[in-house]
């Protein structure tokens, strides 16, 4: 049975959230040359208010295989920078049009859509440059950019974004839906875990495990969203909601209903709890963290 406290991810949340912030304010000043303009709207985009959950799946997929913190601090920073760019690239006019992201005027309205392109291109960039750098062994840093950039590219984030900006040109059904979230939503969450793992030196179980829990906690984390969407508080959301039904976009609540929708959302946690029983006590965090995915109300 699912269990419904959040008290224990608020607690790994308190003490990760501020080592993940302080080692992202480290790693977002480029080096002498870039322009203040851009450096101020990579650090906005970057910084922002946010709730860090795919650096902390990074952190805590490294604790649940017998690892540590420190060693897979730069690859949580780089997932955060790769969701960063796809945040900041989906607000634009072309493409979601949103002007409301964390509360805030999106990086394209305080900036200007230039700048924002460009922040968008730099934070991906900047990703693959901290992993290249900053990850041990070398071997591990190469793992490290393959699998990030699989997963970032055209057949994973950049393709489940392309089909579901074709709205109403996709085809209507659960399996188009699960693939276009699978990729464009599961795909970050499960590589988080997966760097996290390998730092970690992870065999062969606990990396199946990982995928497992991955692949359910990643479609959960969608439906929430888009139940958010339909029933949320753009005060507490802050973003736009109700905006999905306006596009005409391909969603769960659109395609299930709302109560079929959360009904699926309980039995992917479920599942994704069932899978961390390989990984004992050290898994606890990737625990919380699922259950605060299905409650969660931003």
């Amino acid at each position: 049975m699912v269990k419904t406290t959040l008290a224990p991810f608020a607690e790994y949340a308190a003490e990760l959230r501020p080592l993940i912030d302080s080692a992202l304010g480290a790693r977002s000043e480029p080096a002498e040359g870039c322009p203040d303009g851009l450096r101020e709207a990579i650090r906005y985009s970057l910084l922002g208010p946010g709730k860090r959950l795919r650096p902390m799946l990074v952190l805590l997929s490294a604790r649940a295989c017998g690892g540590s913190v420190a060693p897979a601090m730069p690859a949580a920073c780089a997932v955060e920078m790769v969701h960063a760019y796809s945040l900041v690239h989906d607000d634009l006019p072309a493409m979601d049009d949103d002007d409301l992201r964390r509360g805030r005027p999106t990086c394209h309205k305080k900036f200007g859509e230039s700048i924002a392109i460009l922040a968008g291109d730099a934070l991906l960039t900047m990703a693959f440059e901290v992993l290249a750098k900053e990850i041990e062994p070398p071997q591990i840093a190469a793992e490290c950019c393959a699998a990030l950039a699989g997963v970032a590219g055209p057949c994973g984030m950049v393709g489940g974004q392309a089909d579901d900006v074709a709205g109403t040109d996709t085809k209507a059904d659960i399996d188009t839906l699960e693939s276009i979230h699978r990729r464009k939503t599961g795909a970050m969450i499960g590589v988080s875990l997966r760097l996290g793992a390998l730092i970690a030196d992870a065999d062969g179980e606990q990396l199946e495990a990982l995928d497992r829990y991955g692949r359910n906690i990643g479609l959960a984390f969608q439906i929430t969203d888009d139940l958010l969407d339909v029933r949320g508080n753009e005060q507490t959301a802050g973003k736009r909601v109700g905006k999905d039904a306006q596009r005409g976009r391909l969603t769960f609540p659109g395609l299930l209903g709302i109560e079929q929708s959360t009904e699926r959302a309980k039995d992917m946690i479920r599942q994704a709890c069932d899978a961390l029983v390989p990984l004992g006590a050290g898994a606890d965090g990737l625990e919380s963290l699922a259950m605060y995915v299905l409650e969660r109300d931003r």
